[in-house]
Protein backbone atom coordinates (compact mmCIF):
# COMPACT_ATOMS: atom_id res chain seq x y z
CA UNK A 1 0.00 0.00 0.00
CA UNK A 2 1.57 3.33 -1.02
CA UNK A 3 1.56 6.15 1.50
CA UNK A 4 2.21 9.87 1.62
CA UNK A 5 3.42 11.46 4.83
CA UNK A 6 1.54 14.50 6.12
CA UNK A 7 3.25 17.41 7.84
CA UNK A 8 2.60 15.91 11.29
CA UNK A 9 3.95 12.50 10.26
CA UNK A 10 0.57 10.83 9.71
CA UNK A 11 0.70 8.30 6.87
CA UNK A 12 -2.02 8.77 4.25
CA UNK A 13 -2.83 5.73 2.09
CA UNK A 14 -3.70 6.50 -1.51
CA UNK A 15 -4.76 4.67 -4.65
CA UNK A 16 -4.34 5.48 -8.35
CA UNK A 17 -6.38 3.86 -11.12
CA UNK A 18 -6.63 4.41 -14.87
CA UNK A 19 -4.55 6.68 -17.05
CA UNK A 20 -4.72 10.27 -18.20
CA UNK A 21 -4.91 13.63 -16.50
CA UNK A 22 -5.52 13.18 -12.75
CA UNK A 23 -8.90 13.53 -11.06
CA UNK A 24 -8.83 13.48 -7.25
CA UNK A 25 -11.96 11.93 -5.70
CA UNK A 26 -12.65 12.81 -2.06
CA UNK A 27 -14.96 10.68 0.06
CA UNK A 28 -17.50 11.58 2.71
CA UNK A 29 -17.25 11.64 6.48
CA UNK A 30 -16.01 8.45 8.16
CA UNK A 31 -15.48 6.76 4.78
CA UNK A 32 -12.39 5.43 3.07
CA UNK A 33 -11.67 5.48 -0.66
CA UNK A 34 -14.24 2.68 -1.05
CA UNK A 35 -16.91 5.41 -1.13
CA UNK A 36 -16.02 5.69 -4.84
CA UNK A 37 -15.86 1.98 -5.68
CA UNK A 38 -19.06 1.89 -7.73
CA UNK A 39 -18.34 4.87 -9.96
CA UNK A 40 -14.64 5.67 -10.24
CA UNK A 41 -14.29 3.64 -13.44
CA UNK A 42 -16.82 5.99 -15.07
CA UNK A 43 -14.05 8.59 -15.29
CA UNK A 44 -11.31 6.37 -16.71
CA UNK A 45 -12.20 7.03 -20.34
CA UNK A 46 -10.70 10.50 -19.92
CA UNK A 47 -8.98 10.65 -16.53
CA UNK A 48 -6.91 8.70 -14.07
CA UNK A 49 -8.44 8.73 -10.60
CA UNK A 50 -6.61 9.39 -7.36
CA UNK A 51 -8.30 8.47 -4.09
CA UNK A 52 -7.07 8.46 -0.53
CA UNK A 53 -8.11 7.16 2.84
CA UNK A 54 -8.74 10.21 5.01
CA UNK A 55 -6.73 10.06 8.22
CA UNK A 56 -8.73 7.88 10.59
CA UNK A 57 -10.04 5.60 7.81
CA UNK A 58 -8.93 2.67 5.70
CA UNK A 59 -5.21 1.98 5.68
CA UNK A 60 -4.22 5.49 6.80
CA UNK A 61 -2.97 6.24 10.30
CA UNK A 62 -5.62 7.03 12.90
CA UNK A 63 -4.17 9.47 15.44
CA UNK A 64 -6.42 10.26 18.38
CA UNK A 65 -6.34 14.03 18.29
CA UNK A 66 -8.52 16.74 16.71
CA UNK A 67 -8.99 16.65 12.94
CA UNK A 68 -10.16 19.47 10.68
CA UNK A 69 -11.27 19.83 7.08
CA UNK A 70 -8.31 22.17 6.54
CA UNK A 71 -5.94 19.42 7.70
CA UNK A 72 -7.67 16.88 5.49
CA UNK A 73 -7.07 19.28 2.59
CA UNK A 74 -3.38 19.49 3.40
CA UNK A 75 -3.32 15.67 3.45
CA UNK A 76 -4.64 15.73 -0.13
CA UNK A 77 -1.77 17.97 -1.16
CA UNK A 78 0.71 15.66 0.57
CA UNK A 79 -0.63 12.85 -1.63
CA UNK A 80 -0.29 15.00 -4.77
CA UNK A 81 3.28 15.82 -3.77
CA UNK A 82 4.09 12.15 -3.21
CA UNK A 83 2.70 11.28 -6.65
CA UNK A 84 4.48 14.16 -8.35
CA UNK A 85 1.20 15.72 -9.48
CA UNK A 86 1.45 19.47 -9.77
CA UNK A 87 -2.15 20.21 -10.70
CA UNK A 88 -5.31 18.12 -10.75
CA UNK A 89 -9.06 18.27 -11.05
CA UNK A 90 -10.75 17.76 -7.67
CA UNK A 91 -14.21 16.24 -7.07
CA UNK A 92 -15.36 16.03 -3.47
CA UNK A 93 -18.73 14.84 -2.19
CA UNK A 94 -20.29 15.36 1.25
CA UNK A 95 -17.45 15.97 3.74
CA UNK A 96 -15.10 15.41 0.80
CA UNK A 97 -16.67 18.49 -0.75
CA UNK A 98 -15.85 20.47 2.38
CA UNK A 99 -12.26 19.24 2.10
CA UNK A 100 -12.19 20.13 -1.60
CA UNK A 101 -13.20 23.70 -0.78
CA UNK A 102 -10.09 24.09 1.36
CA UNK A 103 -7.85 22.46 -1.23
CA UNK A 104 -9.04 25.09 -3.73
CA UNK A 105 -8.68 27.97 -1.25
CA UNK A 106 -5.39 27.01 0.44
CA UNK A 107 -3.67 25.56 -2.64
CA UNK A 108 -5.24 27.31 -5.67
CA UNK A 109 -2.35 26.52 -7.98
CA UNK A 110 -2.94 22.78 -7.44
CA UNK A 111 -6.60 22.76 -8.61
CA UNK A 112 -7.45 22.99 -12.31
CA UNK A 113 -11.22 22.49 -11.99
CA UNK A 114 -13.39 21.87 -8.95
CA UNK A 115 -16.58 19.84 -8.49
CA UNK A 116 -18.49 20.06 -5.20
CA UNK A 117 -21.16 17.42 -4.68
CA UNK A 118 -23.87 17.16 -1.97
CA UNK A 119 -21.90 19.44 0.31
CA UNK A 120 -22.19 22.79 2.11
CA UNK A 121 -20.22 25.86 3.18
CA UNK A 122 -20.35 24.59 6.76
CA UNK A 123 -21.68 26.12 9.95
CA UNK A 124 -23.34 28.97 8.03
CA UNK A 125 -25.03 26.56 5.67
CA UNK A 126 -28.45 24.93 5.99
CA UNK A 127 -28.34 22.02 8.47
CA UNK A 128 -30.25 18.78 8.25
CA UNK A 129 -33.62 18.89 9.97
CA UNK A 130 -33.93 18.02 13.63
CA UNK A 131 -35.87 14.88 12.70
CA UNK A 132 -32.95 13.68 10.58
CA UNK A 133 -30.39 14.41 13.28
CA UNK A 134 -32.48 12.64 15.91
CA UNK A 135 -32.97 9.56 13.73
CA UNK A 136 -29.24 9.29 13.01
CA UNK A 137 -28.56 9.49 16.76
CA UNK A 138 -30.86 6.52 17.51
CA UNK A 139 -29.14 4.36 20.15
CA UNK A 140 -30.06 1.28 18.11
CA UNK A 141 -27.25 1.03 15.52
CA UNK A 142 -29.43 -0.92 13.10
CA UNK A 143 -32.13 1.76 13.19
CA UNK A 144 -29.56 4.52 12.66
CA UNK A 145 -28.09 2.64 9.70
CA UNK A 146 -31.54 2.21 8.14
CA UNK A 147 -32.04 5.96 8.45
CA UNK A 148 -28.68 6.62 6.81
CA UNK A 149 -29.47 4.24 3.97
CA UNK A 150 -32.76 6.03 3.32
CA UNK A 151 -30.97 9.37 3.29
CA UNK A 152 -28.52 8.02 0.72
CA UNK A 153 -30.81 6.17 -1.70
CA UNK A 154 -34.42 6.09 -2.84
CA UNK A 155 -36.57 3.08 -1.85
CA UNK A 156 -36.80 1.97 -5.48
CA UNK A 157 -33.02 1.91 -5.83
CA UNK A 158 -32.61 0.01 -2.55
CA UNK A 159 -35.12 -2.60 -3.70
CA UNK A 160 -33.16 -3.18 -6.91
CA UNK A 161 -29.73 -2.97 -5.24
CA UNK A 162 -29.78 -4.82 -1.89
CA UNK A 163 -26.13 -4.12 -1.17
CA UNK A 164 -23.54 -4.36 0.17
CA UNK A 165 -23.16 -0.58 0.26
CA UNK A 166 -19.83 1.23 0.38
CA UNK A 167 -21.06 4.70 1.43
CA UNK A 168 -22.32 3.95 4.94
CA UNK A 169 -19.00 4.41 6.73
CA UNK A 170 -15.76 2.49 7.13
CA UNK A 171 -16.75 -0.53 9.27
CA UNK A 172 -13.22 -0.92 10.65
CA UNK A 173 -12.88 2.67 11.83
CA UNK A 174 -12.14 3.02 15.55
CA UNK A 175 -14.59 4.97 17.67
CA UNK A 176 -12.21 7.83 18.38
CA UNK A 177 -11.66 8.42 14.65
CA UNK A 178 -15.42 8.43 13.98
CA UNK A 179 -15.86 11.12 16.62
CA UNK A 180 -12.95 13.12 15.23
CA UNK A 181 -14.45 12.96 11.72
CA UNK A 182 -17.88 14.01 12.92
CA UNK A 183 -16.49 17.04 14.72
CA UNK A 184 -14.24 18.04 11.81
CA UNK A 185 -17.17 18.01 9.42
CA UNK A 186 -19.51 19.77 11.84
CA UNK A 187 -17.01 22.58 12.49
CA UNK A 188 -16.24 23.25 8.83
CA UNK A 189 -16.64 26.94 8.00
CA UNK A 190 -15.36 28.10 4.61
CA UNK A 191 -17.96 30.85 4.15
CA UNK A 192 -15.55 33.80 4.22
CA UNK A 193 -12.93 31.94 2.16
CA UNK A 194 -15.13 30.72 -0.70
CA UNK A 195 -14.95 33.97 -2.72
CA UNK A 196 -11.20 33.28 -3.03
CA UNK A 197 -11.78 30.10 -5.07
CA UNK A 198 -10.28 30.71 -8.51
CA UNK A 199 -10.82 27.30 -10.13
CA UNK A 200 -13.83 26.93 -12.44
CA UNK A 201 -16.41 25.24 -10.23
CA UNK A 202 -19.42 22.98 -10.72
CA UNK A 203 -21.81 22.44 -7.79
CA UNK A 204 -23.91 19.25 -8.00
CA UNK A 205 -26.71 18.22 -5.63
CA UNK A 206 -29.73 15.94 -5.50
CA UNK A 207 -33.10 17.63 -5.24
CA UNK A 208 -34.25 15.19 -2.53
CA UNK A 209 -31.17 15.39 -0.30
CA UNK A 210 -32.35 15.74 3.31
CA UNK A 211 -28.98 14.76 4.81
CA UNK A 212 -27.32 17.85 3.32
CA UNK A 213 -30.23 20.05 2.19
CA UNK A 214 -30.27 21.12 -1.44
CA UNK A 215 -30.35 24.80 -0.47
CA UNK A 216 -26.63 24.49 0.29
CA UNK A 217 -25.87 24.07 -3.41
CA UNK A 218 -27.24 27.54 -4.09
CA UNK A 219 -25.33 29.02 -1.15
CA UNK A 220 -22.06 27.57 -2.43
CA UNK A 221 -22.64 28.72 -5.98
CA UNK A 222 -23.43 32.22 -4.77
CA UNK A 223 -20.20 32.41 -2.77
CA UNK A 224 -17.84 31.01 -5.44
CA UNK A 225 -17.16 33.35 -8.37
CA UNK A 226 -18.61 32.02 -11.63
CA UNK A 227 -19.74 28.69 -10.16
CA UNK A 228 -22.33 26.64 -12.05
CA UNK A 229 -25.05 24.57 -10.38
CA UNK A 230 -26.66 21.35 -11.55
CA UNK A 231 -29.44 19.65 -9.59
CA UNK A 232 -30.09 15.93 -10.05
CA UNK A 233 -33.87 15.44 -10.02
CA UNK A 234 -34.88 12.90 -7.38
CA UNK A 235 -31.34 12.43 -6.12
CA UNK A 236 -30.64 11.87 -2.44
CA UNK A 237 -27.24 12.12 -0.76
CA UNK A 238 -25.60 9.36 -2.83
CA UNK A 239 -26.78 10.86 -6.12
CA UNK A 240 -23.35 10.12 -7.64
CA UNK A 241 -24.04 6.37 -7.29
CA UNK A 242 -27.79 6.00 -7.84
CA UNK A 243 -27.87 8.59 -10.64
CA UNK A 244 -24.42 7.84 -12.03
CA UNK A 245 -25.78 7.69 -15.59
CA UNK A 246 -26.47 11.41 -15.31
CA UNK A 247 -23.89 12.51 -12.75
CA UNK A 248 -20.70 10.94 -14.11
CA UNK A 249 -21.08 12.24 -17.70
CA UNK A 250 -22.05 15.63 -16.30
CA UNK A 251 -18.82 15.83 -14.33
CA UNK A 252 -16.70 14.54 -17.21
CA UNK A 253 -18.24 17.05 -19.60
CA UNK A 254 -17.39 19.85 -17.17
CA UNK A 255 -13.83 18.65 -16.72
CA UNK A 256 -13.11 18.14 -20.38
CA UNK A 257 -14.91 21.18 -21.85
CA UNK A 258 -12.62 23.81 -23.39
CA UNK A 259 -11.72 26.67 -21.10
CA UNK A 260 -13.79 29.80 -21.72
CA UNK A 261 -12.17 32.31 -24.03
Amino acid sequence: MPYATAADGTRIAHQVRGSGAPLVLLAGQANSHRWWDAVRADFHAARSTVTLDHRGTGASDKPDRPYSTEEFADDVVAVLDELGIGRADVYGTSMGGRVAQWVAVRHPHRVRRLVLGCTSPGVRGVPAGEDVRAALADPDPAAAERTLLDLMYTPAWQAAHPGPYTVLGDPDMPGHARRRHRLASARHDAWDALPRVTAPTLVVHGTEDRFNPTANAHLLAARIPGARTHLIAGGRHAYFDEFRAEASPLVLDFLTAPAPA
